[in-house]
């Protein structure tokens, strides 16, 4: 059975919980998952074992956290000493539903197969190697450090630079590196890889800036999470009514990677195995609001849902309504 685990915030103190369905049972002297982590890999001991000797009597309605009206506050369930150590990025491409969307972004006058169409053909022929085998490479791209990332309730922001800003609903793994340099999967947490489609839309080389937004995960981290085929729901919120929503799919079955091919092209790189780094990694999209023509505007709701991964991540949008400034570089000369 799956443990979920969420990270709380009251009076400038940072706590641990773990979720009891409709309570949150504190964690005695777990200040963050990170920390509960690197105790799991110290004393070489399951992580589910760990939370369930460390459980406190103190309790607290879930409902009054998760909607705000408490003085506990929901964090971004995974931190790290220094912040800068937390690297958060992604893979594109591993669901049919947004290579469809990027193909028709980049498909010209003449209907041709794209360079993002071809990249997720690849994955459906080598993207899931035999165990013990390296398959093809996914598409890869980086998002930003921990500062980037919200908690669920917190907005997503469009600043003044970007054209757009548009939900990806995922599902992101979170893993910690030993110091021997080897990677371990604390879980996995529903995400909202936030991105500027319509920046990216203008030519394809764009989606590396388009990338560089706040996201979100959350609120919940649920250790040893089922995989395989995973249902949900993307809906957004306008006025106090869904405006837009979508049954959507993730998992393995469902994906043109697997997740150890997936796990393997990112941590092959030596800078992704620094012992004490955090890293956040999205494993894709089904399907996007902005495919639809749907076009986000301030005050919007974004609900990500997935099936046996907790309460939803909620995010309103926030349009930056000052105009674009000119960032001027100051000479040490």
């Amino acid at each position: 059975m799956s443990i979920r685990l969420v990270q709380l915030r009251r009076a400038g103190k940072d706590y641990v919980a773990v979720v009891e369905e409709p309570y949150l049972r504190l964690l005695d002297k777990i200040p963050s998952i990170y920390l509960l982590a690197l105790t799991a890999i110290a004393t070489d001991r399951p992580l589910n074992e760990i939370v369930q000797t460390r459980g406190t009597n103190e309790t607290l309605n879930y409902d009054a956290v998760y909607s705000g009206s408490s003085d506990w506050t929901l964090r971004v369930p995974i931190s790290a000493y220094p912040p800068a150590n937390v690297l958060v990025s992604g893979t594109g491409l591993t669901h049919l539903g947004s290579a469809k969307d990027r193909q028709n972004m980049h498909s010209g006058p003449v209907e041709q197969l794209t360079d993002s169409m071809k990249m997720f053909r690849w994955g459906v022929e080598g993207g899931k190697p035999q165990t013990g085998r390296i398959g093809i490479s996914p598409e890869w791209f980086y998002k930003g450090n921990v500062r980037i990332l919200r908690a669920s309730n917190e907005p997503l922001e469009i600043p003044s630079h970007a054209e757009d800003g548009g939900e990806e609903a995922e599902i992101a793994g979170i893993y910690v590196i030993d110091h021997d340099g080897t990677p371990h999967r604390i879980g996995m947490a529903i995400g909202n890889e936030f991105s500027d489609h319509k920046f990216e839309k203008r030519n394809y080389l764009n989606l590396a800036g388009s990338k560089v937004r706040t996201c979100s995960i959350g609120p919940e981290i649920v250790i040893n999470p089922d995989f395989r085929s995973v249902p949900g729901t993307a809906t957004i919120e306008r006025n106090g009514k869904v405006f837009w929503s979508r049954s959507i799919f993730t998992g393995e079955d469902e994906m043109c990677h697997s997740l150890a091919n997936i796990e393997h092209h990112h941590f092959k790189y030596g800078s992704h195995r620094i012992p004490g780094d955090v890293h956040v990694h999205f494993f894709g999209a089904h399907s996007l609001s902005f495919g639809d023509g749907i076009e986000l505007t301030d005050g919007d709701i974004m609900q990500v849902a997935w099936e046996g991964f907790g309460r939803p991540l909620r995010n309103p949008v926030r349009k930056c309504s000052s105009p674009d400034a000119l960032v001027k570089v100051v000479p040490l000369s």
